[in-house]
């Protein structure tokens, strides 16, 4: 059996494969594993996005959490990185997200913090698994009044509000944004915070109605943003994903801006005022080669990690970075919270613009961005780690290497979230490494299918 754990969680098509039973075991070994060294009775926060889904897996997953003697705060639909801040700021025991985050409807998920608001170790994560496929052996199901309770609360965004401007207190009075909410999580958050900091705000999908999160709008897709922006005459638009822990940007001409050179932007001003730890940002082996010269120029050094946010969190607390992030948008603000925060990316962003007086479109050329080809070739869940074992596979993928080396890379990975491998190609014609990425692609799905 294939590791429960991705690497942001457990995902899956909800009822079928992420089912309310598995949602309900997960609350059981989760709030075991997380509060088992605790003498008092814990507390778990949970949250969810806007899908339809999130209400099902959301209360099994408390009633399981219940039954092993643990008393669970739901704070209904906020931000994955408002609960990861408020499970710190409370003082609870654990926090859990059930969002799939810019995936599709039909997908949903599970992703637990600890009592820091940090994301589980692979160790914590395979003990919580360890203890489900074992029929939750060793656990003592409580009786009477060792049952845990469900209180909901009906103002945690607020607080999470509170939290991002008092962070970075700008103001943007006579700046006009476009904000692209996803149909997800920061349809509320995202727009009130920046009304409240004095912003002209043009919200678009903005009405969640439990299908349409992600459904052609937000960080994944963004070519209805790019030509609102123009159409309005705006400095900047800001789109988020279905749980709004990452952000994409679009300036004044309608072009996008993507992590790589949000980080570079915020980075470079962060070390210019003293601000930038180390000065050094954490990104991941898929950030392009252009944020890396970008890096060498301005004397940032830039640490690289294998993809997912976790490793980029867990590389800056070793080494004391306070910036890292991902060309997705994921971006860290360790000062400020403890997972990639959209609504901090965008205010750290929109600061730079207020303090330099410069637009968008103009700081965006701290970095040139090199031709790039991503083409997600289509496998069983089940196989995406296992590509390697092909001979075709590994044959094409040893041929591709050699003939770009020098001139470019090339990047194979599966996903941790979806049933893909990923093929990245960076090279300096971008017709020629588009054709060399999709036909790699479809080759690695008649293979493996």
């Amino acid at each position: 059996m294939a590791r429960l754990f991705g690497t942001d969680g457990v995902r899956g098509v909800a009822n079928e494969e992420l089912t309310p039973l598995l949602a309900m075991q997960l609350g059981q070994a989760g709030a075991y594993v997380l509060s088992k060294e605790n003498a008092h009775k814990p507390t778990i926060m949970v949250g969810c996005d806007t899908r339809i889904s999130g209400d099902m897996l959301a209360n099994a997953l408390m009633a399981g959490a219940c039954s092993v003697g643990a008393n669970c705060v739901y704070v209904g639909v906020i931000p994955t990185p408002a609960i990861a801040y408020l499970t710190r700021k409370y003082k609870v025991d654990a926090g859990v997200v059930i969002s799939a985050s810019h995936n599709p409807v039909e997908f949903n998920g599970i992703k637990f913090f600890d009592a820091n608001g940090y994301k589980l170790p692979d160790s914590l994560e395979d003990e919580i698994e360890a203890l489900i496929k074992s029929d939750m052996k060793g656990i003592k199901f409580p009786t009477g009044s060792g049952v845990g309770k469900i209180k909901n609360r009906s103002d945690a965004r607020e607080e999470y509000i509170n939290h991002a401007i008092q962070s970075i207190p700008i103001d943007l009075s006579g700046m006009k944004i476009v904000v692209d909410c996803a149909e997800g999580a920061s349809f509320y958050t995202s727009v009130e915070a920046l009304k409240e900091l004095g912003a002209n705000v043009v919200a678009i999908h903005n009405n969640p109605d439990g299908t349409n999160i992600n459904a052609n709008c937000g960080s994944t897709h963004m070519q209805e943003l790019m030509a609102r922006v123009v159409y309005e005459k705006a400095n900047i638009g800001l789109a988020f994903d279905g749980d709004a822990d990452r952000l994409l940007a679009v300036d004044e001409n309608g072009t996008c801006v993507d992590g790589d050179e949000i980080m570079a932007i915020i980075g470079n001003h962060m070390k210019e005022k003293g601000q930038l730890k180390g000065d050094t940002i954490v990104a991941t082996v898929m950030s392009n080669l252009g944020f890396f010269l970008m890096g060498k120029a301005r004397g940032i050094q830039i640490e690289q990690t294998k993809v997912g946010d976790r490793y980029v969190l867990e590389r800056m607390r070793e080494i004391g970075a306070n910036l890292g992030g991902e060309q997705s948008g994921h971006i860290i603000f360790l000062d400020e919270n403890s997972t990639g925060d959209g609504l901090l990316s965008a205010l750290h962003l929109l600061q730079v613009m207020v303090e330099t007086g410069k637009p968008l479109s103009e700081l965006a050329t701290i970095m040139e961005v090199l031709p790039q080809a991503l083409v997600n070739a289509k496998v069983p869940n089940h196989k995406k780690e296992s590509y390697m074992e092909y001979p075709e596979i590994a044959h094409a993928i040893a041929e591709l290497t050699k003939k770009f080396d020098g001139e470019g890379r090339v990047l194979i990975r599966p996903s941790g979230t979806e049933p893909l491998v990923r093929v990245m190609i960076e090279g300096k014609d971008q017709e020629q490494i588009t054709q060399e990425a999709k036909k790699l692609a479809t080759l690695i799905t008649d293979v493996m299918l």
